[in-house]
């Protein structure tokens, strides 16, 4: 998002939904991937046709973590930039849930809404969002959580 704001609009978002991603595809290929950077090459993320054959999903499903890891790049297209800050940070998760297995061809985007936004000194803001992963044509997310991020200040 190119949309840059001052601190104190960012404060008044709080309670708002600040953003939506673009759709991205999670196709085998990206799964594959990320199974072998992450050395994690169970079939039910490799293996198409025993996935199809084995498994309740009927095809192969996206690491929980390739999903997550998805945020990044989703907070970037859909959250403001707050003037004067030099640098941002993950500060984890509160609460995390991989609700629906993300199926390989879905396509998933970020859904995200901030709950609380404070200063923890003059140069440091705490930022906690809302955030789902929305899969395309599914009632259900591939997963909710509360993220919280450190912003910094010069």
């Amino acid at each position: 998002m190119s949309l840059t704001i001052t601190r104190d609009a960012y404060f008044a978002l709080v309670g708002k939904e600040i953003g939506i991603s673009a759709w991205h595809t999670v196709d085998q290929s990206r799964i594959d991937a990320f199974a072998d950077v992450t050395e994690d090459h169970q079939f039910i993320h490799i293996d198409p046709e025993r996935a199809a054959r084995e498994t309740p999903f009927g095809a192969t499903v996206a690491h929980g973590f390739l999903t997550l890891s998805l945020l990044s790049v989703f907070s970037y297209e859909a959250l403001p930039k707050i003037e004067g800050a030099t640098m941002g940070v993950n500060y984890g998760f509160d609460k995390l849930r991989f609700v629906s297995p993300v199926r390989a061809g879905s396509r998933v985007r970020g859904r995200f809404t901030l709950t609380e936004a404070k200063m923890r000194g003059p140069n440091e803001l705490l930022s906690r969002t809302s955030v789902s992963v929305e899969i395309d044509g599914e009632a259900k997310p591939a997963l909710a959580a509360d993220w919280l991020g450190l912003l910094y200040f010069a």
